[in-house]
């Protein structure tokens, strides 16, 4: 089944919020070797001004994936998970992800383009705090390879 063009210009509603944990940033951290304290000691976080420990950058893929399986559960969008190829993600931060954020995301699906077997899907994941507060912009390219 082909990945169906007609989801481009779709968009989601948003999603329920996703609570930031102290223990979901330190493991995060340790998974992508960011070794600085803010990551894990509320003291050194707080230190540098910020509420609490303060997520790394790329952390907002973990927020922003949740709101893309929307996409990709849906039977009727053609998407088969297992031959996605992860092309280009890109990260616009508003201001840091901290622990006791509770983030709700909307997912866009900006575009569809199908060239020599491939359909790249480009997506766009906008991140904001419960009371609107723009906090991320995760873009998304991915390939999904054709059955042929």
């Amino acid at each position: 089944m082909p990945v169906d063009t007609s989801y481009a210009g779709r968009q989601y509603a948003p999603t329920a919020a996703y609570d930031v944990a102290r223990v979901k940033i330190a493991e995060f951290a340790s998974a992508v070797g960011a070794t600085h304290p803010s990551h894990t000691d509320p003291e050194a976080a707080r230190a540098l001004g910020y509420p609490d420990v303060v997520a790394p950058p790329t952390f907002a893929v973990v927020v922003a994936q949740r709101a893309e399986a929307q996409l990709f559960e849906d039977p009727v969008a053609g998407i088969d998970f297992s031959r996605v190829v992860h092309a280009d993600e890109r990260f616009t931060h508003h201001r840091p992800i901290h622990a006791g954020d509770r983030l709700v995301t909307v997912l866009h699906v900006d575009s569809i383009v199908e060239r020599a077997g491939l359909a790249m899907i480009t997506t766009r994941c906008e991140i904001a705090a419960e009371d609107g507060e723009a906090v991320a912009t995760v873009l998304s390219t991915l390939a999904v390879r054709g059955e042929g």
